[in-house]
């Protein structure tokens, strides 16, 4: 198997953890579950609180759960691992994989979807239909196919794919700064406005005001001779 292929150490370990038992070191707190993993530390799950007290400057992804399994959102694994080559899916406006293979129940060979229609993507691992044309299901059927003489590709992250996700983020973060820009310039319009005809009502009210006060109390003319 060429280096370049070979898996990072750390993802064995994470396909294997098990998320979503309650935190043993914060029984008692709310948001105890253990969903989070450490890419540096790579040893358990842990909570919410627990990455705020050790892992705070560490590199940690969320696990979270679609249909009883569990999914990883593509934004953040593709920071640490290339997974090209794994059907994805939007859950909750998030694009997401899943981490294993997920149980069947049509026999594995079965490639039929609906009345009639053949579905000719699959998974090369375990037979499981995919909605579009991706090799693999999950991390763990391509991890599986990159241990069979590296057929599943690599895991590692290129300098050129690298460059392409530090490219998208900053593109996202000039996206959320226009939009940022915009809505203040909004309030500023609003607030300029609101001011404008604030003043134009104050001095429609000063000279309604005056019109409506006497000028004076009236003299009668004096008498003649």
């Amino acid at each position: 198997m060429e280096l370049m292929l070979v898996p990072p150490p750390w993802l064995e370990q994470l396909l294997s953890t098990t998320f979503f038992t309650m935190c043993k070191t914060h029984i008692n707190t709310p948001r105890n579950e253990c969903n989070m993993y450490c890419l540096d530390c790579k040893d358990h799950s842990f909570c919410f609180y627990c990455k705020q007290s050790w892992h705070k400057d560490h590199q940690v992804i969320q696990i979270r759960r679609s249909s009883y399994h569990n999914v990883v959102r593509v934004s953040e694994i593709q920071k640490a691992l290339d997974v090209s080559g794994v059907q994805t899916y939007v859950i909750n406006s998030a694009r997401v994989l899943f981490l294993n293979e997920r149980p069947q129940n049509q026999p594995k060979t079965n490639n039929v979807v609906g009345s009639g229609k053949t579905n000719s993507h699959f998974c090369e691992i375990c037979r499981r239909n995919l909605l579009d044309p991706f090799r693999f299901c999950s991390l763990g059927c391509k991890l599986v196919g990159t241990k069979n003489n590296g057929n599943g590709g690599s895991f590692v992250l290129s300098t050129k794919k690298e460059e392409e996700i530090g490219r998208m983020h900053e593109g996202m973060g000039r996206r959320l700064a226009s939009k940022e820009e915009l809505r203040e310039g909004k309030h500023k319009q609003v607030y300029q406005s609101t001011s404008s005809n604030s003043n134009l009502r104050a001095s429609l009210e000063h000279v309604c005001s005056n019109s409506r006060r006497r000028k004076g109390v009236p003299h009668r003319a004096p008498l003649g001779p």
